[in-house]
């Protein structure tokens, strides 16, 4: 299959539903093998499975890891390796969000979001790197965070501070080994109809609510974010780390300042 990751092997964590199912279709359209990586949700994992099958897609697998688990990180990779022999892109795209109020949240909700959305991302991004230095040729890691690696969320102190994390954490390694062929970036969404949004998206006030605050004034779907992580898997963009591509319709332009009322 030609495309522009053709013969390349990519683990899409958290590949089982919304902007991870996206992505994994989208990488194995493009030619690559998938891993696609879940938590307690064989069922949707497979069903992205069959459904790349379906296509005639490259060979591709699901994996299923507590990405909160340095351990199961580590089985993870070893299933993927032993399934396909190599590596060549990581998409950190695994994450949660709950309430953390920053004047109520409790230890145990807060730690684990950080544990699966920033510090699992963490280990995840050590194993592949360590597997990229392993051998030729270098590899891309692409990070999910979230317009609310720059914007604040209220009530969910644990998510922003988990995003923010991200967005550090990919200038860092980027920096560290951009000198030995390895990339990592990370794409930005804002509000995309998937099932961790299913408070608003199935409810046309709620959806209004949302959409009236996007400049571009509609959220996005799952499938609209994709192609930012192809590009930045992809040769296309050899020239770019320690980056974040926004894809939000312009929630990062401050929309309320759209009309002039600060001076």
């Amino acid at each position: 299959m030609s495309g522009r990751l053709a013969g390349r092997t990519a683990l899409v964590t958290g590949g089982s539903r919304g902007i991870g199912a996206a992505v994994a279709c989208a990488f194995a359209r493009e030619g690559a093998r998938v891993a696609v990586g879940h938590w307690r949700d064989a069922d949707k994992a497979d069903a992205v499975v069959a459904a790349i099958a379906a296509a005639g897609g490259p060979p591709t697998i699901a994996v299923e890891a507590d990405v909160g688990s340095p351990a199961e990180i580590e089985a993870m990779f070893g299933r993927t390796l032993a399934a396909f022999g190599r590596l060549d892109v990581l998409v950190n795209n695994a994450g949660f969000q709950l309430p953390t109020p920053g004047d109520s949240f409790d230890e145990a909700t807060f730690r684990r979001v950080l544990d699966v959305d920033l510090v699992g991302a963490a280990f995840c991004a050590r194993a592949a790197i360590a597997h990229f230095l392993s051998r030729p040729g270098g590899g891309a890691v692409v990070n999910t965070t979230s317009v609310h690696e720059l914007v604040p969320k209220p009530g969910y102190a644990a998510y922003s501070v988990a995003k923010g994390g991200l967005g550090a954490l990919t200038r860092t390694l980027a920096l560290e080994f951009a000198d030995r062929g390895i990339r990592v970036n990370s794409v930005g969404p804002g509000a995309v109809v998937t099932d961790m949004n299913a408070a608003w998206t199935g409810d046309p006030a709620a959806r209004a609510a949302v959409e009236a605050h996007i400049p571009m004034g509609r959220a996005a779907e799952a499938d609209e974010i994709a192609p930012a992580f192809v590009f930045l898997a992809s040769d296309e963009a050899r020239f770019v780390t320690g980056q974040t591509l926004y894809v939000c319709g312009g929630l990062t332009l401050y929309g309320d300042f759209k009309r002039n009322w600060a001076s």
